[in-house]
């Protein structure tokens, strides 16, 4: 009866609603059984504007990039924080700051990002290379002949260690190794239920779940993290801040430093996966960006190999034209987010050609780039993976155009406006770093010929998983 009344009082100036027929659900198993293939059919139903009602939410998509501008600068009345808060806290179990007894917490939290930014962030950039480097070092020590690995498994190996002794420092143990690696395991675990905690599935349903997240926050616990040795200034910062708030807990505190090891992993991981299999996968893209490493090396009178250690400026990683296009590249065809904004009054959204929707207070609005990243008036063949799609007479290509217009937003990996992810400037540093030591140790190649494809799952939660792992083998460069 509910849906029913809400159905009959839409108001003048709403959108088109797809209400479903199951109660409270809606549309919800058809939209998680492919979102994409979903909001295509709407769209051609029923334009670019349309509401659908999922789970017990009414969600209004606004398909056509060029109106995301209007979304993305109305922050006032369409907020993000309050909601990435609530969900955040649920997930990994903190107290949600938006409660009065941590005030300015939230704030305090965001200007810390300023050490991602910057010189900060060469810095922290600086010691991720040198910390992939080890990884690489210790990896050609075992590497006499062909090794073959599990390529995620590898990927995850690296990224993960290399991004957790950069944050949060070295395990001064003998064993230092197997414990990121405990560690590692069990965040793997953790993050497989991701996506029905994102969805709001009491964790009580999730078998282990609740006991490894438990566990997870236990390595986070202070006395835990000061045994660690040589952190990074934004964990410091993090931690110094914590500090201030009396009624913030020992667990509630660990917690926090969990989700911010999530959210530096979670999308980075399956990222530089798919960036290095579209590589392995186009043998000339391959080839491109080797040459392009290789000539970077000998322009600076650099060697490659175990023993020398490379060191690459912001402006020289920059400068990696090839590189940089293949990841943007594979970016646009993994990433898969939801760029949620909740209404918080009621009010008339305007946009471009006298277009309005009148918005209740409540209501959600989200913007789903993958559409924008997928359609063929964009992007040329838009399923084939065209490594230098990103570069145009030899330089970095930023423009984009849809029915002869220029695009504002063409790649959107990372979110927009107030929920742009504020490390995604290590994180894309992160991810060409990997690549190019690589690249320049070893030679890759495929030891499978099988098709990996994205896992849906995960739609508009980021980077999408592959369904399945495949195998790679890798040897020292002569």
């Amino acid at each position: 009866l509910i849906f029913l009344i809400f159905f009959l009082n839409r108001k003048s100036g709403e959108p088109p609603l797809i209400n479903g027929w199951i109660p409270y659900l809606g549309k919800a198993l058809i939209f998680r059984k492919d979102a994409f293939k979903f909001l295509l059919d709407q769209q051609k139903k029923l334009g670019d504007i349309f509401t659908v009602h999922i789970a017990g939410r009414y969600i209004t998509f606004i398909m056509d990039p060029f109106q995301y501008v209007y979304v993305i600068r109305n922050s006032k009345q369409l907020e993000f924080h309050e909601f990435a808060d609530k969900m955040a806290s649920k997930t990994f179990d903190y107290p949600a700051l938006s409660k009065g007894q941590f005030p300015d917490l939230k704030e305090n939290l965001h200007r810390i990002y300023q050490y991602l930014q910057g010189k900060p962030l060469d810095i922290i950039s600086d010691h991720m290379m040198k910390n992939l480097q080890d990884i690489f070092e210790w990896k050609c020590s075992q590497a006499t002949d062909w090794e073959t690995e599990k390529m995620y498994k590898f990927c995850c190996s690296v990224m993960f260690e290399a991004s957790f002794v950069t944050l949060y420092g070295r395990v001064p143990a003998a064993d230092g190794h197997k414990v990121i690696s405990e560690i590692r395991d069990k965040f793997i675990k953790f993050d497989a239920s991701f996506p029905y905690l994102a969805a709001n599935i009491p964790i009580e349903l999730l078998g282990a779940t609740k006991k490894v997240r438990k566990e997870l926050i236990h390595h986070f616990l202070l006395q835990n993290m000061t045994k660690w040795l040589g952190g990074s200034k934004v964990v410091q910062a993090r931690q110094d801040i914590f500090e201030k708030y009396e009624l913030l807990g020992d667990y509630d505190k660990a917690a926090h430093h969990f989700a911010f090891l999530w959210a530096s992993v979670g999308n980075t991981i399956p990222a530089t996966f798919w960036a290095m299999y579209y590589l392995l996968r186009h043998p000339e893209a391959l080839a491109a960006v080797r040459d392009e490493i290789d000539h970077l090396l000998q322009s600076t009178g650099q060697k490659r190999g175990p023993t020398y250690n490379i060191h690459l400026t912001r402006e020289q990683l920059d400068n990696l034209v090839y590189l940089e296009s293949a990841l943007n590249e594979s970016l646009r065809m993994c990433s898969s987010s939801m760029n949620i904004r909740i209404s918080q009054e009621d009010f008339v959204l305007k946009l471009e050609g006298n277009q309005e929707v009148s918005l209740r207070k409540g209501d959600w609005i989200a913007l789903y780039p993958q559409i924008l990243h997928m359609d063929p008036e964009v992007y040329e063949d838009p399923k084939e993976y065209k490594f230098d799609r990103y570069i145009e007479n030899g330089k970095k290509k930023t423009t984009f155009y849809k029915a002869g217009r220029k695009l504002k937003y063409f790649l959107m990996p990372f979110g927009s406006g107030i929920s742009m992810c504020p490390g995604r400037f290590l994180a894309m540093n992160e991810m060409k770093m990997f690549l190019f030591l690589l690249l320049a140790h070893f030679d890759v190649e495929l030891a499978e010929n099988k098709a990996v494809r994205l896992d849906n799952s995960r739609m508009g939660l980021g980077i999408l998983l592959p369904d399945v792992d495949i195998a790679f083998r890798y040897k020292l460069r002569s």
